[in-house]
């Protein structure tokens, strides 16, 4: 029940906003780390960003000024808002979280942007 599972993702045209969500079940989530990447068609893996239990947020990249972490311990959930989406940031997205020593990836979500 650790494995986090994310949502949000489709397809929509450059400059769109889209918020995605990952939910991570379990106990302590509000002393979890969470990190999202992501992994265009063809690519390798890369770290977008991540939120910390003092709501410490951080970016990389391109996605820097565009996308914003936040999370709702409430609602064992952390989102990803991303806005004026480009074409290059169609990718999967996965949230990825730690527990101890185990590291969880979550299935990961399909961000398409295309005219």
């Amino acid at each position: 029940q650790v494995q986090p599972v994310e949502s949000g993702g489709g397809l929509v045209q450059p400059g769109a906003s889209l918020r995605l969500s990952c939910v991570v079940s379990g106990r302590d989530f509000g002393l979890t780390v969470v990190r999202w990447y992501r992994q265009a068609p063809g690519g390798s893996r890369e770290l977008v960003g991540g939120i910390g239990p003092s709501y410490v947020t951080n970016y990389v990249g391109s996605a820097r000024g565009r996308f914003t972490i936040s999370r709702d311990n409430a609602k064992n959930t952390v989102y990803l808002q991303m806005s004026s989406l480009r074409p290059e940031d169609t990718a999967v997205y996965y949230c990825y979280t730690l527990k101890g020593s185990a590291q969880y990836w979550g299935q990961g979500t399909q961000v398409t942007v295309s005219s």
